[in-house]
């Protein structure tokens, strides 16, 4: 296996781990911004792998062909945009049918495999904070802070409609809030690293705390495990 640079155990990790609209985008990438780290939106790769399926015709359940567009994925970041084959994704990655079919992939642990090296080169000085739905049980297990976010599926679908509509998007909040139930039973009972809190994790319920509030609940606690 080849290492990042530097020590893993030197460069410190902040995972932040949840269900699909829980907010951990939004607080990973304010939460680095703060400490002046780098980001990793795992489930960015998720959603390109599932991209570059429907735009090559892939059969979806054909695991093994899924895992070789996992593995060949010609991708790249540049600020907030996101590149697949040099073509600005970033929106159209964000879309929900891509969005459910990132979900249905992500189960395949052959995809899982494929991506796994891919987000743990991300983890360079000064630090990381990465956000997903294994980053604290799987990809960097030795994370000195691991957070698992939460909302009620109410609150996540709420928020998920209004960043749709705001983007432009045709959205129906029934349907969302029936898409994202049954994200959530198939990210929790999927065979290859499950959705579930890393037994260190800590867990922050944002239902009711702002965007503010909930990245001051993670630097605080990052202040009290360097303290």
């Amino acid at each position: 296996m080849t290492k990042p640079e530097g020590s893993e155990g030197a460069v410190p990790v902040i995972t932040i781990d949840g269900p699909t609209a829980s907010g951990k985008g939004t607080i990973a990438s304010r939460v680095a911004q703060q400490l002046g780290w780098a980001t990793l939106d795992s489930g960015a790769l998720y959603r390109l792998t599932a991209l570059a399926v429907l735009q090559d015709g892939v059969n979806a359940e054909d695991v093994e062909s899924v895992a070789r567009v996992a593995r060949e994925l010609d991708v790249s970041f540049r600020g907030d945009a996101v590149y697949l084959r040099k073509e600005d994704v970033s929106l159209r990655i964000r879309q929900e049918d891509i969005g459910n079919l990132a979900s249905r992939v992500a189960v395949y642990p052959q995809v899982r495999e494929a991506l796994l090296e891919r987000q743990r080169a991300f983890r360079r000085s000064p630090g990381l904070v990465a956000d997903g739905r294994d980053m604290g049980t799987v990809v960097f297990p030795d994370a000195p802070l691991k957070i698992f976010l939460v909302a009620t599926v109410e609150a996540r679908a709420e928020r998920r409609y209004k960043q749709l509509k705001e983007k432009g998007f045709s959205v129906n909040l029934t349907d969302l809030l029936d898409d994202m139930r049954a994200r959530d039973i198939r990210d929790a009972s999927r065979a290859s690293a499950p959705l579930v809190a890393a037994p260190d994790a800590i867990t922050i319920d944002s239902s009711g705390l702002s965007i503010d509030q909930t990245v001051q609940a993670v630097l605080d606690h990052w202040s009290s495990r360097r303290g």
